[in-house]
């Protein structure tokens, strides 16, 4: 009875591992949109007000935007980052960050030329290229900003981070959540948990690096991949998003 019931035991083990294998497997054909499933209430839509406490967003790219006046309609986003000249040395930075942006927009920002502020809007996206497109930013010694009406969410905070001053309007709107950092290949959970945990560290050291505090990724690390935090201005200064003019 005892070899039956410790034979029971490992089946079932078995059966769970097969089963979090099939998730893993899953969320590596699906991108960065894929979770694990939950189960109770869901997050309101995004659309809904936010209030300290209350600040976990449904987060569907593309359907919702935050529910800010005056509303900046931001029209399509462009599928992959453009660089596109706003008035002056004033450049915009905005749509979805694609795997392999990095080198293009890295390309753009030194054609460019001139460029002292970027202004950024992004539903977020690629990590990898976020972090670096973030990381020759600072070394271009340029300024971000965000505008009224208008969000960064997901992976675009890191390109908030980079700038040497960092300008946030009342009424613009950051959030953050869990990343995805696995490839597009079949690969066994605790590679996959190996990738997971190289990537938190990749962006641990990237905002130490650029001056914000770590901790930001308490509420980013708590709130599912398909649901968005949104910062609160307190919470902006407490990590230090907002830098002092000069």
């Amino acid at each position: 009875m005892r070899h039956l019931t410790v034979a029971r035991a490992l089946t079932g083990a078995l059966v769970l591992q097969l089963a979090l294998g099939a998730f893993l497997v899953l969320g590596d054909l699906g991108g960065s949109d894929f979770s694990l499933p939950r189960f109770g209430p869901s997050a309101p839509r995004l659309s809904q007000p936010v209030q300290p406490g209350d600040q976990r967003r449904t987060f569907a790219p593309g359907r919702d935007l935050p529910p800010l006046v005056p509303l900046r309609d931001p029209g399509k986003m462009p599928g992959r980052l453009a660089l596109t000249r706003a008035e002056g040395a004033t450049w915009r930075l905005e749509g979805t960050i694609a795997e392999g942006d990095a080198e293009r927009v890295i390309a753009a920002l030194v054609e460019a030329g001139t460029i002292e502020t970027l202004i950024l809007q992004s539903p977020g996206g690629s990590v990898p290229d976020a972090l670096a497109i973030g990381r020759h930013v600072r070394q271009l010694g340029l300024a971000t900003r965000m505008l009224e009406g208008e969000f960064c969410y997901s992976a675009c905070p890191y390109l908030l981070a980079s700038g040497t001053t960092r300008e946030i309007a009342e009424g613009a709107s950051v959030g953050v959540h869990q990343h995805y950092f696995g490839e597009s290949t079949l690969l066994p959970a605790f590679v996959a948990v190996e990738q997971i945990q190289r990537g938190q560290g990749d962006v641990m050291e990237y905002l130490e690096e650029m001056g914000i505090d770590p901790m930001v990724l308490r509420p980013a690390l708590a709130t599912p991949a398909d649901q968005i935090y949104i910062l609160l201005p307190e919470e902006l200064a407490r990590y230090k998003f907002v830098t002092d003019e000069g």
